[in-house]
């Protein structure tokens, strides 16, 4: 496609509406829901992509968006709510998001059944020796930081639909001690993951804390964290708290966007090293982050420029093919735990799923701080 053609495209949308309706119907079109990759399972990636789908819905409507949740969420659970998922880890639940406007839109037991088995995972899980949860079965006494959003939101949402307000403690819990043990007081980033044994190697001897603040999961704290703040009482005990820490957050994550193009590296904290490189994912997700943050009043409007400038760096970067339809570059693939080299070689990729997920959730809450492009 031309350089022409790709402008035309772009001028036609004139919304950041226009811009998720175009993602997802882009994907809608390359995939049928069972074959949504990596096909066949249970899994965040999907989930991450399909709940920024279903928040799209409620806003713009379209009846074909929910059809095609349901027809990803009726492909893999059964009559009597079996589904295949790994029962050893917490990405396996973040995709149960999408069982509650199902459960409460029809009349079919398999959405409650299936979310149960999620909700029932919890108390199976090991924990470090305060609390906290494995990130998964085969990486003992670690915490990763994405855990807390692929865990978490799911817990508060069964907490309010089934009335089981201890899981909202639960949470809480959990994110006291990731806080606890990845926050970097220095950059007010947090690291990725969290080793209490200390044998990984890419353990801090002292501390147990992974060396490097990889982007996309801090960009999963973010989202959680504005999710926590939504579903507590006004009058909590930990509203001051966690308000306190994601507005400090904010403050970290500004300090590091780029000043020409408004976008975030894949190691935030060392844009300046001629081999990192701009992650969109992270991008889309720390402009979410403060997007929503300041349309919860829990930053004030001097942060609008810089959401705004994230936002406008991402849509530059963004692409379409030879059929119109809307690519996502520059996605880190899913990694694991390590140290700066591990991060800068990871492979990237296009439209990738929490990517584009990622992407369509910040264009929703930017529709609230720039109705018009």
């Amino acid at each position: 496609m031309t350089l022409n053609q790709q402008t035309n495209i772009k001028q036609s949308l004139h919304t950041p509406l226009d811009w998720g309706k175009a993602a997802c119907d882009s994907l809608m079109a390359a995939f049928e829901p069972s074959e949504l990759p990596p096909d066949g399972r249970w899994h965040y990636h999907q989930g991450v992509f399909l709940e920024s789908m279903r928040q799209l819905r409620t806003i713009v409507g379209g009846g074909e968006y929910l059809n095609y949740i349901k027809a990803y969420v009726d492909h893999n659970i059964d009559e009597n709510g079996n589904f295949l998922w790994n029962r050893k880890e917490l990405d396996a639940i973040q995709a149960g998001l999408l069982l509650f406007e199902l459960d409460e839109k029809y009349e079919d037991t398999r959405y409650r059944k299936a979310a149960k088995k999620l909700r029932n995972m919890f108390p199976t899980l090991n924990t470090t020796s305060d609390g906290g949860f494995w990130h998964k079965d085969g990486y003992p006494y670690q915490m990763w930081l994405d855990g807390l959003y692929m865990g978490g939101v799911f817990s508060m949402n069964y907490a309010k639909a089934y009335n089981e307000p201890e899981l909202l403690d639960m949470v809480l819990e959990q994110e006291r001690l990731m806080r606890k043990h990845t926050l970097d007081e220095e950059t007010g980033l947090y690291h990725h993951a969290w080793d209490e044994s200390r044998v990984q190697q890419w353990a801090d001897s002292e501390t147990g804390k992974s060396p490097e603040f990889w982007g996309r999961a801090i960009g999963w704290y973010g989202i959680t964290y504005n999710e926590i703040l939504d579903f507590l009482p006004e009058n909590h005990e930990s509203r001051q708290e966690l308000t306190s820490a994601l507005m400090n957050l904010i403050e970290s994550l500004v300090k590091y966007q780029d000043p020409d193009h408004g976008l975030w590296y894949q190691v935030v904290n060392k844009g300046e090293r001629s081999d990192n490189w701009i992650e969109t994912s992270c991008s889309a997700l720390f402009v979410y982050t403060i997007a929503r943050a300041i349309r919860n009043g829990v930053v004030d409007e001097s942060y609008k420029e810089q959401a705004i400038k994230g936002y406008r760096g991402l849509l530059e970067r963004m692409q379409f093919n030879e059929d119109g339809h809307f690519i996502m570059p520059e996605i880190c693939i899913g990694t694991g735990v390590g140290d700066y080299e591990h991060y800068i070689n990871r492979p990237k990729t296009e439209n990738d799923l929490h990517g584009v997920g990622s992407f369509v959730l910040a264009s929703i809450e930017m529709q609230h701080l720039l109705p018009k492009l």
